[in-house]
């Protein structure tokens, strides 16, 4: 007769592995998602392509607050010359 306890010991070893594989491939997922976003962000902000992360955030930041200028701006010119 097989021995119980070792029958369990199996399936609880097994169910951890199934557990580890399952938060690797979630993290893997998760890295893969953010360099999507990156690469995407890459392409819509001017001067992005081939920047690291860290700088590509922070010029991400000065193009909003440069888009924000020029929307400032065209409301102000927009509000004088109205008829």
């Amino acid at each position: 007769m097989g021995c119980n306890g070792c029958k369990d010991e199996s399936r609880v070893k097994m169910q951890i592995r199934r557990e580890r594989r399952r938060r690797r491939m979630a993290a893997a997922a998760a890295r893969g998602s953010v360099q999507r976003r990156v690469k995407k962000l890459q392409r819509l902000i001017p001067g992005g392509r081939g920047l690291k992360p860290d700088r590509l955030l922070l010029r991400t930041a000065d193009y909003i607050l440069h888009l924000r200028l020029q929307v400032n701006v065209l409301q102000t010119l927009s509000d004088i010359y109205k008829p």
